[in-house]
């Protein structure tokens, strides 16, 4: 009778124990499936040139406004100093054109009818169109100004620089993304709870988050957003433009995922949040 009473203690003691745990999840739903994500910045430089200068290493923390690289300058100085040189020329046309257009103006003055209107609109003309060409090599030297400025390519955000591929000497492709940039101001948690268990989870709800590299710390949050959609698998374009539809069972009715997007309260000093590690996040309803 011993045995079996304490068979029976255990026994109870377990379907207890599991009975707490249940009653928690169904109030405060939990799940393994939660990642660190961040925004991530493709650097891209605006001009095409080689690199002559490169600040960073891989891996390296940045703060905004510091200069990552530099495309060689060179060939963005002379086009500056080609459009200074056309906007000096179209002003010399200005000078030249609106010196024409007074002394005929004035000889018409004075003499009514020894200029003939032609020449007079002609005269007008001319300064218009002198007046529009300076306008265009004005522009030019303000595009000029910008391009050679784009030549320092400085970090948009405060982060760790990762994935850097290229080295002094490299070309770089005007447009084309050189490297990713982590915003450290930008972390958040990902979690994806089942359909069943988000019809409370509501924003600004308390939540909880422990990292797999830091289990004995344990993370505060509250609810930012919850995901109003997710990707369609069946249905898809398949072989041939047929629908792409995978077999499931009558019987067993799979419950999705649902992402939910944690923000962290406070990050301590001894966590480093990365990109993709893996979190388990509980949200107290």
């Amino acid at each position: 009778m011993k045995r079996y009473l304490v068979t029976l203690l255990f026994v109870g003691a377990a379907v207890i124990v599991g009975s707490l745990y249940y009653s928690q999840y169904q109030q405060n739903p939990w799940t393994r499936d939660g990642q660190v994500r961040a925004h991530v910045v493709q650097v891209t430089p605006r001009v095409t040139g080689a690199i002559v200068q490169l600040n960073v290493q891989d891996n390296s923390r940045v703060k905004q406004g510091d200069t990552l690289f530099v495309v060689d300058p060179m060939p963005f100085k002379v086009r500056l100093l080609k459009a200074l040189a056309a906007q000096e020329q179209a002003e010399a046309l200005l000078a030249k054109a609106e010196n024409e257009w007074l002394r005929a103006t004035g000889l018409e003055k004075r003499s009514p009818g020894a200029v003939p209107t032609l020449s007079l609109n002609n005269y007008q003309t001319a300064v218009d169109t002198a007046k529009a060409n300076l306008s265009a090599t004005q522009a030019a030297v303000e595009e000029a100004r910008l391009d050679l400025s784009y030549t320092e390519v400085k970090a948009p955000a405060n982060g760790f620089v990762t994935n850097l591929r290229h080295h002094v000497g490299a070309q770089v492709m005007a447009n084309n993304p050189v490297v990713a940039l982590i915003d450290e101001d930008s972390f958040w948690i990902e979690g994806f709870f089942k359909e069943t268990d988000i019809s409370d989870v509501d924003v600004d709800k308390t939540a909880r988050v422990t990292l797999l590299s830091e289990q004995s710390i344990v993370l505060e949050g509250h609810v930012e957003s919850v995901g109003y959609g997710i990707s369609k698998v069946d249905g898809s374009t398949g072989y041939s433009l047929l629908p792409t539809v995978n077999p499931n069972f009558q019987w067993i009715r799979l419950a999705q995922r649902i992402p939910v997007k944690v923000k962290l309260n406070h990050v301590p000093d001894e966590v480093q949040l990365r990109v993709g590690m893996t979190a388990s996040v509980q949200v107290h309803k």
